[in-house]
């Protein structure tokens, strides 16, 4: 496992390869099975593969999404506020699940921040992409998180970017 956490690096450039239904399967089961608080399970995934779709979400905050429109697809990464108090957090461990699968599948991944981003003109990007999407408005978005075939290589990191002096032993 710790061969994967060293080679995953957020990748923002794709090539136009789709992604195999198995491999998106496969994917969408890692999220499945990341841990719930509470066994409450809030999350809920929506999967875009319709790049007009993937266009419109690429312009969801004004930086920072612009690459998801170069993407094979994107998983809109969001919770059931109704379900449980700790949605972000449940979402987020679904979100390293999706990533860390790609990563094992061959795919690149980056993840695009919704919660608490605007649009503009003071609208939040959540607003926006539930008009997109048809989201109901109980349904929360932490994120976007675009996959697709890898175009180029990142190098991966080694045990010097280990920030060891951050590990604390029963006392800080």
């Amino acid at each position: 496992m710790l061969e994967l956490f060293y080679k995953r690096r957020s990748i923002r450039k794709f090539t136009d390869k789709p992604i195999e239904a198995a491999k998106l399967e496969r994917i969408m089961q890692a999220a499945l099975l990341a841990p719930s608080s509470k066994s409450s399970y809030p999350c809920e995934f929506v999967i875009v593969d319709q790049k007009e779709i993937n266009e419109k979400l690429s312009v969801c905050k004004p930086l920072g999404a612009g690459f998801l429109k170069n993407a094979a697809c994107s998983i809109v990464v969001a919770g059931d506020a109704d379900k449980s108090d700790v949605w972000i957090e449940d979402c987020a461990i679904a979100a390293t699940f999706i990533q860390l699968q790609a990563e094992k599948e061959g795919l690149g991944t980056c993840w695009i921040q919704i919660r608490e981003r605007e649009y503009k003109d003071e609208q939040s990007a959540e607003s926006y992409i539930h008009e997109i999407l048809n989201m109901p408005a109980n349904i929360k978005i932490l994120a976007i998180i675009a996959i697709g075939y890898k175009d180029g290589e990142k190098a991966g990191r080694d045990e010097t970017f280990l920030k060891i002096e951050k590990i604390h032993m029963n006392t800080f």
